[in-house]
């Protein structure tokens, strides 16, 4: 008994029966000992509710990030966006969606592999979240392809970003071993910029900027062969 009344589980029963003003001591044995059980059995309960909670924001956690690279999901990344949406539409501000398609990525995992596939886009993605703010969304939507939500930021805004962006990527060379004199294949980023006008649903969002993008990379790929 001496070794219990010291034990923390005593110790938060004793917290706990302050908390509900009872005085033990005024009770018979029997009475004393059955509150004493029963504020057990909270206190295990609370216990077992914390990690129920912190299970489920692990599951949470899980079912929203993607299952390659440390960005949302297309899932999650939609559900960002319509937030996102009604945020801008309630205090008329600006939106702008930036949607990304990496150039020669098949010819990567045709020459290499899917893991040097694989890790271009693990390399790719944490590019992105280096360059976004904190506040930016960033999912991984497919594929080879990624987007990025800008709020409080104007078209303007987002191809300044873009610049930045696909001026990074269009650095990452893959190589078969590590000389620099092996062949290898430039990665590079198109990125279709589309700001949101009112009355615009997440999916006529995404399309627009999907659309753009198609074009943009018809234009670098135009610009490649012209030099």
């Amino acid at each position: 008994m001496a070794d219990d009344l010291y034990s923390p589980q005593a110790h938060e029963r004793r917290a706990l029966l302050d908390v509900l003003g009872v005085d033990l001591f005024s009770l018979d044995l029997r009475t004393r000992a059955a509150l004493e059980a029963l504020c057990d059995e909270v206190l295990v309960l609370r216990d077992d509710v914390g990690q129920l909670r912190d299970a489920l924001d692990e599951a949470v956690s899980l079912a929203d990030n993607d299952a390659l690279c440390p960005v949302f999901n297309r899932r999650a990344f939609e559900r960002e966006i319509r937030r996102e949406i009604a945020l801008a539409a309630r205090f008329r501000t600006p939106l702008s969606l930036i949607y990304i398609d990496l150039d020669n990525f098949k010819q990567v995992n045709d020459a290499f592999g899917h893991a040097a596939g694989d890790e271009v886009l693990i390399r790719v993605s944490e590019i992105l979240l280096r360059l976004t703010r904190e506040t930016d969304i960033v999912g991984r939507l497919g594929g080879d392809e990624f987007g990025i939500v800008l709020a409080q930021a104007t078209a303007e805004d987002s191809r300044h970003k873009a610049e930045q962006l696909s001026y990074e990527v269009d650095q990452l060379m893959v190589r078969c071993g590590t000389r620099e004199s092996s062949p290898g294949i430039h990665i590079g980023a198109s990125c279709g910029i589309v700001e949101w006008q009112t009355g615009q649903v997440a999916e006529s969002l995404i399309s627009a900027a999907d659309q753009a993008m198609f074009a943009q990379k018809a234009r670098r790929k135009s610009g490649r062969q012209a030099t």
